[in-house]
């Protein structure tokens, strides 16, 4: 069962509960502000559900509430954030601020973050972006979740890749956010929390046997998308945000729920663009226009009745939660009316309630 909940009333729920377990209060927002885009962009597992897991962790001392984020410049085009061990949403929008200031001198911008934890929804960082005009790709690490190609036990992250690039003015902006998974890891969990089964195909057992139970799964192994091939794309980015940028990495990075023996040391890198590097920004926006016509235009499967862009659907879904609520299952609500018992929020009533 379900009910339907404001975006406000729970961005505004979030908010308070992690300024009262410690946070600063511009914090403790951009947190509840994060956490309530991704179940509006239809990204459940990686929004309100997460916050008993997020303040178990900070409990535990193993997430810092009060980081002091540093930036390190490298070379004109470079930089480095020390997270601080803090939530890793606030490290990485001020690396994706950073990555877009030297951007808009140089044209590109790289910065790697270290000693930060889990970001929450890649398309965050991506979105951050596309609001200032700039193409971006974003990638992290992050703890165990799917084996080498070959193995049996957990070794790489299932470690989400993230891409914005800017439409036009009669065209929408490309969106992608995916795991290396079949399905990301939070929907696994979800499925656990909600006690139900998953589709054959997604993940292995501690015994590294296939298996449709959400709660063994969650505990084995997931398998990745494409065979071979995903497993290749979760190695490059355990090495490109983790080995390259100084973060922990090869199986190191803390498991977000199984481990709180001390901080996750998360590496992520973002990458900030301008559109306009080889022609006038009009040409560019041009183009972009003309590719999305020519997917609109093209011939559909059989049973489609409209070709999308990457990120589409998202907004889609967005737009309807906007209007007509967040859907939350009722273990969520339970878990979150816990929460604010403990803090002293108030968990708010369902629309229409």
């Amino acid at each position: 069962m379900t009910q339907k909940y404001a975006p406000d009333a729970l961005q505004q729920f979030a908010a308070q509960v992690f300024f009262n377990a410690g946070l600063p209060e511009d914090d403790a927002k951009i947190i509840g502000e994060d956490l309530v885009k991704a179940n509006l962009r239809g990204l459940d597992s990686h929004g309100v559900s997460r916050i008993p897991m997020y303040l178990e962790r900070l409990a535990k001392g193993v997430v810092n509430p009060t980081p002091n984020i540093q930036i390190e410049h490298i070379t004109p085009a470079v930089s480095r954030v020390d997270g601080d061990n803090g939530m890793g949403f606030l490290a990485s929008h001020i690396a994706m601020e950073e990555a877009m200031r030297l951007a808009d001198t140089l044209g590109i911008g790289l910065v790697a973050v270290h000693r930060s934890t889990h970001f929450g929804m890649s398309a965050l960082y991506v979105e951050q972006a596309l609001e200032k005009n700039f193409v971006s790709m974003v990638f992290t690490n992050s703890s165990p979740a799917l084996a080498m190609h070959g193995g049996r036990s957990a070794f790489l992250g299932a470690a989400p890749m993230a891409a914005g690039i800017p439409g036009g003015p009669n065209s929408k902006p490309f969106v992608m956010d995916m795991a290396m998974t079949v399905i990301a890891r939070g929907k696994i969990r979800l499925a656990a929390m909600r006690d139900e089964p998953i589709p054959e195909g997604l993940a292995l057992d501690v015994e590294g046997r296939p298996t449709t139970d959400a709660s063994d799964a969650f505990k084995g192994v997931c398998l990745p998308f494409g065979g071979v091939k995903g497993s290749v794309l979760a190695t490059m980015m355990d090495l490109m945000a983790g080995a390259l940028t100084g973060a922990n990495y090869g199986g190191d990075v803390k498991s977000l729920y199984f481990d709180h023996s001390e901080p996750q040391n998360v590496g992520h890198l973002f990458f900030a663009i301008k559109p306009d590097l080889f022609m006038a920004l009009e040409d560019f926006e041009g183009r972009m226009d003309t590719f999305h016509s020519r997917i609109k235009d093209l011939p559909k499967a059989a049973g489609v009745d409209e070709i999308l862009m990457p990120g589409e659907p998202e907004e889609k879904t967005e737009a309807l939660r906007s209007a007509e609520g967040l859907p939350i299952t009722d273990n969520v609500i339970s878990d979150l009316s816990a929460v604010g018992e403990k803090f002293d929020v108030n968990f708010p009533a369902a629309l229409g309630g």
